[in-house]
């Protein structure tokens, strides 16, 4: 059931928990939580531009599958969902951010096995504000990425909150000067960013990005990519791409609920291309962007 403030926000940012709206100091969850001491929780992130969630619905598709794959179940229906995350975008006075949201399990003893008896799944949203002209710069001048091996667990495809090997790789990057780390895996073969998916465009002028499968996350602004681009006939091809591909492709780019193709200009310290963000890069983030109601 869900607890309705009607009351003013307060000042500073708020959270939403389990039907309150609290401070975002003050928010927080029951000890025994099963996000906060096994990892079992799901989550998701949608981007925030001139105050509405952006590609809502898949979003909210990818949380349910996700919710599927582990046995859980949706903490309220879509509708209602709906309600708070844009009351949650209104609170926080976010006009162009992300908002953040996660279901756990719920709360129980800690024990490794999942509960035999249901438990009410914990619901928390956070939203905050991102500076418009930092996005640009990415977009403009393009992002270096290195490649750190893929240790993460099999099944990347749902959107978990166990991000350890993420964090890690992620951290590297920025160690090294880097925006992104590319993940690769055993056959040398780029699966997925950190926290991006990854994209080129290879010798022969095609866009190229992994297939979907339980190597990657099924990623929000890659399907809609793949829907933008499909309305302009622009191919996309599925197939796996070795660093020393990428490394010699014509351009490269990633993507994410924070940004659809963001152009990759060096891979390890190698320029790719000419070392500058390519017209592909730039031509499919503006079909995303009309495909997605962003203005330009």
């Amino acid at each position: 059931m869900i607890k309705w403030n009607s009351s003013p926000a307060p000042a500073g940012r708020v959270a939403y928990v389990n039907g309150r709206y609290l401070p975002h100091g003050r928010a927080g969850v029951h000890i025994e939580d099963r996000s906060l001491q096994l990892g079992d929780g799901i989550y998701e992130v949608t981007a925030i531009v001139n105050g509405r969630s952006i590609d809502e619905e898949p979003h909210l598709d990818r949380m349910e599958r996700s919710l599927r794959e582990l046995g859980m179940a949706m903490p309220m229906g879509r509708a209602a969902m709906k309600l708070v995350m844009r009351e949650m975008i209104k609170r926080n006075r976010v006009k162009n951010g992300l908002l953040y949201i996660q279901v756990s399990r719920g709360t129980a003893r800690r024990d490794h096995p999942i509960p035999e008896t249901p438990l009410r799944p914990t619901l928390i949203m956070t939203a905050r504000s991102q500076d418009p002209e930092l996005s640009e710069k990415k977009r403009t001048q393009g992002v270096a990425v290195i490649t750190q091996p893929d240790q993460r667990w099999a099944r990347r495809d749902i959107k978990t909150v166990q991000l350890l090997p993420n964090l890690l790789a992620k951290t590297e990057a920025r160690k090294q000067g880097a925006y992104e780390a590319w993940l690769v895996d055993g056959e040398g073969f780029v699966t997925e960013g950190a926290s991006t998916n990854a994209w080129i465009v290879d010798k022969d002028g095609h866009v190229v990005t992994r297939q979907l499968s339980n190597d990657i996350l099924p990623g929000v602004t890659r399907r809609v990519i793949f829907e933008a681009a499909a309305d302009a006939q622009l191919a996309i091809v599925e197939r796996k791409f070795s660093v020393a591909e990428a490394k010699t492709a014509r351009e490269a780019f990633i993507s994410s609920a924070s940004g659809a193709a963001i152009p990759v200009v060096a891979i390890d310290g190698v320029p790719v291309g000419d070392g500058k963000p390519g017209p592909l890069a730039r031509r499919i983030r503006e079909l995303y962007a009309h495909k997605a109601g962003i203005p330009g």
